[in-house]
């Protein structure tokens, strides 16, 4: 059983799974600062000073408490996703890129060929 699981694991899917979940979860701080601290600001900015992540709307309950629905903090997490995806889909570009196999050209024909084609022509011209 525990050569059956080192096969397994060894396999290049898993390993590649493993490590874009660790990618992943390390790209996640850098991302939520990125969205909260740079790219909020100015889009609030812009938008009259509005800070997304305050942005709620008050629902009436009967005991007057009221639910709170923060859709404000759905759209910062609708952000970092759309801005994680694209850096995800530009690093996978990238490696794509650095691992496509260069064309190889093909070799020159050999002399014997160059002339038996110069004959075949020669021999269609008549």
């Amino acid at each position: 059983m525990l050569t059956e699981f080192k096969e397994f694991a060894m396999r290049g899917n898993v390993i590649d799974l493993a490590v874009g979940v660790i990618i992943g979860a390390a790209f996640s701080p850098i991302v939520s600062t990125l969205v909260e601290n740079i790219i909020m600001p100015p889009i609030g900015y812009v938008l009259a000073g509005v800070d997304f992540s305050t942005l709620s709307i008050t629902l009436p309950t009967p005991t007057d408490d009221g639910v709170e629905i923060k859709y404000g903090l759905f759209l910062n997490a609708v952000f970092k996703f759309l801005i994680t995806a694209a850096a995800i889909f530009l690093l996978i570009r990238l490696i794509n890129k650095l691992h496509k196999p260069k064309a190889v050209e093909a070799p020159p024909p050999p002399p014997s060929e160059i002339y038996l084609r110069e004959i075949r022509d020669a021999l269609v011209k008549k």
